[in-house]
């Protein structure tokens, strides 16, 4: 991306992760798109690789977002993950990753304790529960074959499977 555009676009990218609803984020997203599709395509493609993937905080309570979208805690548990295994590197089996778990999931539990939840945030969550479990079961239920009685499809690698 060339340098004098970066600001900007930078600016507009973390608008639409900082945005107040999923919505919003993808009005903010498109802006960018119309703006800088034709000039910046790779930039642009960047940009939407994951996109629903990083907004993904937006559907929760406001108060619960930070906890949510920050990595301090996965990093934390990286970090402690490699000094540990550069003093003992062939004495770190899986009894003392389960362990450094288990104390990453300590630590989140304490840090979550300290968040206010008023029932409007309850059933907020409440209602994004139910629409993953929807969407879960959308993705995972069995297709109903109109002509039953045919054979079933042949998966070769030919056809992408």
């Amino acid at each position: 991306m060339p340098a004098d555009q970066w600001p900007e676009f930078k600016a507009r990218a973390i608008a639409c992760y900082q945005a107040a609803s999923p919505a919003l984020a993808r009005m903010l997203r498109d802006d960018i798109a119309a703006t800088y599709g034709a000039a910046l395509p790779s930039a642009l493609a960047c940009l939407q690789d994951d996109f629903e993937a990083c907004i993904a905080h937006l559907r929760f309570p406001l108060a619960h977002r930070r906890a949510i979208r920050t990595t301090n805690m996965l990093e934390r548990l990286f970090g402690e993950e490699r000094r540990r295994t550069k003093v003992l590197p062939h004495a770190f089996g899986e009894r003392a990753v389960l362990k450094l778990m288990y104390a990453a999931l300590i630590r989140a539990a304490e840090r979550w304790r300290g968040l206010r939840m008023t029932e409007f945030e309850r059933r907020q969550l409440t209602a994004i529960r139910s629409e993953l479990n929807r969407a879960h079961a959308e993705r995972t239920a069995p297709i109903a074959s109109a002509n039953v009685t045919a054979s079933p499809a042949r998966l070769s690698s030919k056809i992408r499977t």
